[in-house]
């Protein structure tokens, strides 16, 4: 016997079979969330939900588009790319291999928000 599948909140997701009670041969053994009632016929824009007693056919809900995201402002843009330089020198860091240049360095990254043109006007340092 052919029984129709829903998930968990009643929305139908296909057909399968029953398998008829080895033991009791006038019963069906219909798995769980199936029901033997068929869906009626939907659009590609709606679906059909069991209600516990009959199909219901509901229209598909139209996803809103996430919104822009905010743009950066000019700090938060140079902030992150002083953030980006210090991640790329960090193997530079470490204690056997530091030196004062690489220090040096990495301390004027550290200071790019005291510049006083922060954060329009910005001199990057140089990488030794």
């Amino acid at each position: 016997m052919t029984v129709y599948q829903t998930d968990l909140d009643g929305v139908f997701v296909g057909t399968t079979t029953a398998d008829q009670d080895p033991l009791d041969s006038t019963n069906w053994l219909i798995p769980a969330g199936c029901v033997e009632t068929a869906p009626p016929t939907i659009t590609d824009s709606q679906f059909a939900k069991w209600n516990g007693t009959e199909w219901v056919v509901e229209d598909t809900p139209v996803a809103e588009p996430d919104p822009e995201p905010e743009p950066l402002s000019s700090a938060e843009t140079a902030r992150a790319k002083r953030n980006q330089l210090l991640v790329a020198s960090d193997s530079m860091a470490l204690a056997d291999r530091i030196t004062d240049d690489w220090r040096t360095y990495r301390q004027l990254l550290r200071d790019v928000p005291l510049q006083s043109g922060f954060p329009k006007s910005v001199t990057w340092p140089n990488e030794p």
